[in-house]
């Protein structure tokens, strides 16, 4: 393992890396900054143990990585701190969600369906239920390499549709509805099925189950047959990892060579969960 200035352990074979000793409150040093990216890129999801960040610390903290994105659905970002997307079931005195309770609980990229998706997702662990609430992940840079040369072949040089109400979705997706105005802001986009690291120049499949809506230039069946290929090797177990929540967690993960999904859809009313998320911008696949 590389040598890093702060204690770092690996959580398992494929990627993630657990990090102690850092007060992110504190902003880092030019040193610092250049160490903590270059885990970034090495393990791809980094966790922060035992911070306690306000949400002016948390715009802070995640500003060094870049300029930050605001959430389409405005009803559920932070009142005063708009770049905050709150995920919670959580309501207000009235009755009324103050977040996404089920936000992506589906396979997704952050933000695939914009022209620049997100680079880089933050999350920070305010308060976690005492049952089952984890991020599972899909290292999508080793299933790129591990494909079939055939399949491969198939997915060289194609594009597909990414949406954020996918027509071809094809689990329940969350409970909450886009608004006519915010389905406007959000129309699909057009991105290759292998993207290129911009920072690593690695490859990895950039399409998800509950995003991508069709594949260019091919029939329906087709692309429903090729993408049921590739959904089928990508969720294969030796390219997936979870990560358990605890309170005080701060994670954040490289959408750039990564799938996630939430595994909160089914949370009892009473298992409470407060998760505050900054998305930093990222730039158009290649």
């Amino acid at each position: 393992m590389r040598d890093y200035p702060f204690a770092i352990e690996s959580l398992g074979p494929i990627a993630g890396a657990r990090i102690g000793g850092l007060d992110l409150a504190r902003p880092f040093g030019k040193d610092m900054m250049k160490a903590v990216n270059r885990a970034f890129l090495d393990f791809k999801v980094l966790v922060f143990k035992n911070q306690n960040l306000t949400p002016a610390e948390q715009l802070v903290f995640s500003q060094q990585f870049g300029p930050l994105e605001i959430h389409v659905l405005s009803q559920f970002n932070h009142p005063d701190y708009p770049e905050i997307f709150r995920l919670t079931n959580r309501k207000d005195d009235k009755g009324n969600p103050i977040g996404a309770a089920d936000g992506g609980s589906y396979w997704h990229s952050d933000m695939s369906y914009k022209e620049e998706p997100a680079m880089a997702t933050i999350l920070h662990a305010k308060e976690i239920p005492d049952i089952r609430a984890d991020t599972e992940f899909v290292d999508m840079e080793a299933a790129c390499a591990a494909l079939p040369a055939i399949l491969r072949q198939k997915l060289d040089g194609k594009t597909a549709i990414h949406a954020y109400r996918s027509n071809r979705q094809k689990d329940k997706g969350t409970s909450f509805k886009l608004s006519k105005e915010q389905l406007e802001e959000t129309p699909p986009v057009r991105h290759p099925i292998l993207r290129t690291h911009p920072e690593t120049g690695k490859k990895s499949i950039f399409a998800f189950p509950g995003i991508v809506q069709e594949i260019t230039g091919m029939s329906e069946i087709d692309a429903d047959s090729l993408l049921k290929q590739v959904f089928t090797h990508c969720q294969q177990p030796e390219f997936q990892f979870s990560l358990q929540w605890e309170v005080g967690d701060l994670a954040m993960w490289d959408n750039r060579c990564l799938m996630h999904r939430a595994t909160t859809r089914d949370l009892p009313t009473d298992a409470y969960r407060m998760i505050n998320r900054t998305t930093v911008s990222g730039d158009r696949p290649f």
